[in-house]
């Protein structure tokens, strides 16, 4: 590991305390005068670092750079994050991670770009992605539970992410089914899933979970239709949270409700968060718009709709293109 390395991973394991120059130097092995370049080099590409006389440096609560080693510090998980790669600008980090899949048959490798020029929502909508204002990452999940549990994977790692983003500030977030994280009645987080099948042994081979979140403030950044529909944690509730912090901690949590699939018991956290259960609703299914009471949410994370007629009608992720609470 080179000095600047050494010296991101030093801030993060001090977190808010300070560290002298010479503490620094006698830790990496290397002179002051190296501890300094590197200090240089770190600012230079963007991140903030406090210095104050007598004390020594660490990273400032205002540094808003997505590094590898901070977001390493504050991991627990089991077996996501064992490989953490950081992209300054990427067209989709789903993209890449299908990629990566291709030549890296390791499990649990995380993707996080700081901007997204093409970012995926579902059914090829565009999700936007300005620097500095989000995170953006993908998971690479190599799943070990059969095929049946799949359709799962997006309510899960929504229910993670929710409870990430709570963790972190105080505030309550909401689930749009399937894949959509409200906050104050706007979206702030969707969730992307996309899977390849062994035809063979009929498994899932590959998922790779896509997660965009706005974080920072995004005022400026969206259009004006866009800007009535989404908003970010931020604007939300006034509160900055370290992006580094942020994904550790979605990646920690994703890692515990995965090992819990199978059993279901998320689906308790779901329903509780749910915003579409209760309401009217119109849904696109195929070429056809049936419209409806939204019942609840079944046993494997489907819609039910009860029509007009009476019938219940429980629909799949990838049946239904399209739900929205019916204007009266």
């Amino acid at each position: 590991m080179n000095v600047r390395d050494s010296l991101l991973k030093a801030f993060a394991e001090a977190g808010k305390d300070y560290i002298s120059g010479s503490a620094l130097a006698e830790k990496l092995g290397v002179s002051r005068n190296a501890v300094w370049k590197a200090v240089k080099a770190l600012e230079s590409e963007g991140y903030i670092i406090d210095s104050v006389t007598a004390k020594g440096y660490r990273l400032s609560k205002d540094s808003n750079h997505l590094s590898e080693h901070l977001i390493a510090s504050k991991l627990t998980a089991s077996v996501l994050g064992k490989r953490i790669i950081v992209l300054d600008e990427i067209d989709s980090t789903n993209n890449y991670a299908k990629e990566l899949t291709a030549k890296d048959k390791s499990n649990g490798t995380i993707i996080v770009a700081d901007r997204q020029t093409a970012g995926k929502g579902r059914m090829g909508r565009s999700f936007v992605s300005p620097s500095g204002k989000g995170l953006y990452m993908s998971v690479i999940l190599r799943p070990e539970f059969s095929l049946h549990i799949a359709p799962l994977i997006t309510s899960a790692v929504a229910v993670a992410v929710a409870e990430a983003i709570e963790s972190l500030c105080d505030t309550d977030i909401s689930i749009k089914w399937v894949n959509d994280l409200y906050l104050n009645g706007k979206k702030i987080c969707g969730i992307l899933t996309e899977g390849s099948m062994d035809m063979e042994m009929r498994a899932m081979d590959i998922a790779v979970i896509g997660i965009g979140i706005n974080v920072r403030s995004v005022e400026g950044c969206f259009d004006e239709e866009l800007s009535k529909r989404a908003s970010s944690i931020e604007d939300e509730t006034g509160i900055v949270i370290d992006r580094n912090a942020l994904c550790a901690a979605v990646i920690n949590y994703i890692d515990i409700y995965l090992n819990r699939i199978e059993n279901r018991s998320y689906l308790r956290e779901y329903r509780r968060r749910e915003l579409l259960t209760g309401n009217e609703i119109t849904a696109n299914v195929g070429n056809e718009t049936i419209t409806g009471k939204a019942v609840g949410i079944d046993r494997n994370a489907n819609l039910m709709v009860e029509l007009e007629n009476g019938i219940v009608r429980s629909l799949s992720s990838g049946e239904a293109n399209l739900c929205r609470i019916k204007q009266s």
